[in-house]
């Protein structure tokens, strides 16, 4: 028995090991901030930086985000970039939406965006209060200026590498299978409509006499629109198929209204 929890201790204690080390994997410490201070009163709209030392062994995001007392304050806080395997600054930022709120701490995350995977590595106490003044125009420091060129460079070269990206064969297969899917919809707008005024009779012609209105009513008002100012209607795509949607929708439920009345057995 000795023997048995001897074992199942070495193995608790190499689990919480692994689990520390992997926390401890990401380290993050405040260098500056701008404003400066440890009680800052911010502006309308203006930011509150921080200037960050990171050490990490695998890439990372980092956010740095406003608490009070314990809870998440109301503020919008800066995007990450992807930080890479090792040291280096990054930037942290965040503005208050309402004058009046308070910050006692700022806590810095790491990881990779998930819940679980991203842990708080770094609180900064500091009391700041949102204000309700116009910022004076004051130069900001060198390191705000150079760090946030830096994440928009990175996010530029982010998005030009998503762009240039070749389309996988998956990704071609799914948006030929949508943009036939819609086709389908505006088809089947007009054709489902015409089909009903052709085989029914009585109240259910009327029905199907609607979403054929529907169509004709768009197409012509397309042809107006266009024929008095070209750009007006860019989208006219979209609009073919929002009515399309609805004139099926329709027709639908009138063949089923029909099933169960038991007007499809009537002669």
């Amino acid at each position: 028995m000795r023997r048995v929890t001897t074992i199942l201790f070495l193995v608790l204690g190499i689990w919480l090991g692994a689990a520390t080390g992997a926390h401890a994997a990401t380290t993050v410490q405040v260098v500056s901030t701008d404003p400066p201070g440890d009680v800052v009163t911010l502006g309308s709209n203006q930011n509150f930086y921080l200037r960050l030392h990171y050490q990490t062994d695998q890439p990372v995001q980092i956010w740095a985000r406003p608490y009070f007392r314990g809870k998440a304050v109301n503020a919008g806080s800066n995007p990450s970039r992807v930080y890479p395997t090792g040291g280096g600054e990054a930037l942290g930022w965040f503005f208050l939406f309402e004058p009046g709120t308070q910050v006692d701490e700022v806590r810095i995350t790491a990881g990779d965006g998930s819940s679980a995977g991203t842990p708080v590595v770094a609180a900064y106490p500091v009391q700041i209060t949102g204000g309700d003044q116009p910022t004076a125009a004051q130069g900001k420091p060198d390191w705000v200026t150079r760090l946030n060129a830096l994440d928009v460079a990175a996010q530029k070269a982010d998005y030009e590498r998503r762009m240039n990206a070749p389309v996988s064969s998956g990704d071609r297969i799914l948006f030929s299978g949508f943009m036939l899917g819609m086709l389908a919809i505006g088809v089947l707008g007009f054709a489902a409509p015409i089909w009903g005024l052709w085989r029914w009779r009585g109240g259910w012609r009327i029905a199907a006499a609607v979403p054929a209105a529907l169509m004709a009513f768009v197409v012509l008002r397309l042809l107006v629109g266009v024929s008095i100012d070209p750009s007006s209607h860019n989208l006219w795509p979209f609009e073919i198929l929002l009515t399309g949607a609805l004139s099926v929708a329709i027709m639908i439920a009138a063949v089923a209204a029909r099933k169960l009345t038991g007007a499809n057995h009537v002669s």
